[in-house]
């Protein structure tokens, strides 16, 4: 089976994971490209942390071409969905196995998986939950590509959708207690947007870490 899979940013996490998955099955011819422009044709698109806007025609290269979204859709479309929601308290993320659409979020459902997030859990631990469940949907996808019978999302009516998280989202109040913004801080990315303040003028990053003790 030829598989592509479009991650947009090469300095993505899940890159990692993906890399680790391709090599794993080396049954199949899979490539991992990071602009849409060097996709080829084949049997499945993964768009994977993926960004950009894939039309029609690019994915009529393909005989299918499905996303996973961090959230139980209909719920959650839009962006960053996971970040979101451990933010506001969610203990458990469903991740949505969904075929692309021109309306992003949209498509008819194959399957969803619940994970489980520790309250405890750092940022390289949640990825390593949610990216492992990733994994297992597109062996999923795999597996039962030619006997799937996917589902239309239903209550399209009262679907919600989260705003693309910017820069500024990772900003701790200093008023505020650690407690009360925890969750913002375990789920920032310590390399690409850190959780940062601001005291007298000057910014600070922070990083934590689990002790050993």
């Amino acid at each position: 089976m030829n598989i592509s899979i479009l991650i947009s940013s090469k300095d993505h996490p899940v890159n990692t994971y993906m890399n680790k998955w391709a090599e794993k099955n080396k049954s199949h011819h899979i490539s991992i490209v990071h602009s849409k422009e060097d996709l080829a044709s084949g049997d499945i698109l993964f768009l994977i942390s993926c960004s950009d806007i894939v039309s029609k025609l690019e994915r009529d290269k393909f005989k299918k071409t499905l996303v996973i979204h961090a959230s139980d859709l209909p719920n959650g479309r839009g962006w960053n969905p996971h970040i979101w929601e451990i933010i506001n308290g969610a203990t458990d993320i469903t991740l949505s196995l969904l075929e692309a659409e021109d309306k992003v979020d949209t498509g008819d459902i194959w399957k969803k998986i619940s994970v489980s997030i520790p309250k405890t859990a750092l940022f390289d631990e949640i990825n390593e939950l949610i990216f492992d469940s990733e994994l297992r949907l597109m062996d999923f996808a795999i597996e039962n590509y030619n006997i799937i019978h996917p589902e239309k999302q239903s209550n399209i009516a009262t679907s919600s959708y989260w705003p693309k998280r910017s820069l500024k989202d990772s900003e701790i109040d200093i008023h505020k207690s650690i407690s009360k913004q925890f969750d913002l801080i375990r789920v920032s990315d310590p390399d690409r947007f850190p959780a940062f303040f601001f005291k007298d003028g000057v910014r600070f990053n922070i990083t934590i870490k689990k002790s050993n003790e």
